[in-house]
Formats: C-alpha cells, structure tokens, sequence
C-alpha cells in the first residue's frame, strides 16, 4: 500500500494541474443528484488535502477548486430546480429515488433555508437538498445568500484537517517530511474511516428498512398546504 501511495504522490507532484482538476470534480460530482451520494468527493477532497504541507499543491489553489466545484455544482441543481419546478422530482434518474427524494423534503421543511446551509455538510441529502430547493420554489438570492457561506466553511473544514494532522505528525510526532509517511498515515485513516462510515450506514438502513429520517407523510402535506 506504501508503494501505491509514494506512486499516487509522485504523480500529483509532476501533475498538480490534474490533481486540482480531480478536486474541483469530485466537488462538483458531489453536488450532482444520485451521483453525489455515491461519488466519495469528500474522501477524496480530504485525502488530498495531505499533499499541502510537502508542497505537492498549494493551499489556495485546493481550496479555489474546492468552492468552485461545489458552488457550481449546487448553483446548477438549484437552477435545473428552479426551472423545472416539483416535475423534476418525479422524472428519471429522481424517480428511482424516492425515499432519498422524500428525506430531502423532509429535511427541507423542517429547517427551511438552514437546510441549504446543513445539506452541504450531510451525505447523501447533499446531494439533493439543491435541486429540491429550486423545485419548491426557494427564491434565488434567498438559496444562494444561505449556499455561499456554506460553501465557504465547507470547503476549509474538508481540507485544513488533513493540513494540521500531517503538520502535526512532522512536528510533534518526529516524522520527517521528506519520507511521506505522515501522508501516508492520514490518507489511509481517511480511506479506512470513509469505508467504516459507508458500512455503519448501509448497516443502519438495512437495520431499520431506510427510515432514518423518513418524513411523515401528512406532515409534508400539510407543510405544501
């Protein structure tokens, strides 16, 4: 696995340009109903983000791929929304989707525009709380005055962890920075964790049917009415 991982970052250092490219995808991709709630874009975004201190990328230039991809992500759900209003949620690929389509409007309707703001920080319903919001009706400037900031903690909070953890190992824990052992160690625990995660959740859905935070049905009505 060291192997791999001294070749993943060789490349990164002759290819920085692909590397930013990769994150402003993965950001993106994140943001795109059904493809973000299995695109790992997150896990991606934060396992990269070890390659910062060495100077394999740059800190500006991950963070501006980070909020450009995922503000033009939900800029564009929250269009497609918008324009196509509540038919969107019932035409394909949406339609194969109900129970995440219905956990989105729930969330949607218990916290209003906040949802905007927590959306961005919750796998899956990120990946279509933007697209019901248009499709609800959510007023522009009221979406993209809550998305902006959301985007803006978002994007520091995926990436300055793995900054300070491997600053931290090269510093307190003795690890030179040259052998790459504390990238090592950040982006296998990212990737281990981001697997425990997906197994605890898919254990929990299976447990309790997928009713996780499965709305009422009367109180969505209501709430339309």
């Amino acid at each position: 696995m060291a192997s791999y991982l001294d070749q993943l970052i060789a490349f990164v250092s002759a290819h920085a340009g692909l590397a930013y490219l990769t994150l402003f995808l993965a950001a993106l991709l994140e943001a795109v109903p059904v493809v973000g709630s299995v695109i790992p874009g997150s896990t991606i975004i934060l396992a990269l983000s070890a390659l910062i201190p060495g100077g394999e990328l740059r800190l500006e230039w991950v963070l501006a791929a980070a909020i450009a991809g995922a503000m033009l992500g939900d800029g564009s759900a929250f269009w497609i929304g918008h324009r196509a209003q509540r038919e969107i949620l019932s035409t394909w690929p949406l339609a194969n989707y109900p129970r995440l389509i219905a956990q989105s409007e729930a969330f949607f309707h218990r916290w209003g525009a906040l949802a905007v703001f927590f959306g961005r920080f919750v796998p899956p319903i990120r990946a279509f709380v933007p697209i019901t919001a248009g499709a609800l009706g959510m007023p522009p400037l009221r979406f993209f005055a809550v998305n902006i900031p959301a985007v803006l903690l978002w994007a520091p909070a995926h990436v300055l962890p793995g900054v300070l953890a491997v600053s931290a190992l090269h510093q307190y824990g003795g690890i030179p920075h040259h052998t790459g052992i504390g990238k090592h160690y950040w982006i296998l625990t990212v990737f281990g964790g981001a697997l425990i995660v997906a197994l605890a959740t898919w254990t929990i859905r299976r447990w309790h049917g997928g009713r996780m935070i499965e709305p009422k049905a009367e109180r969505i009505r209501k709430d339309f009415r």
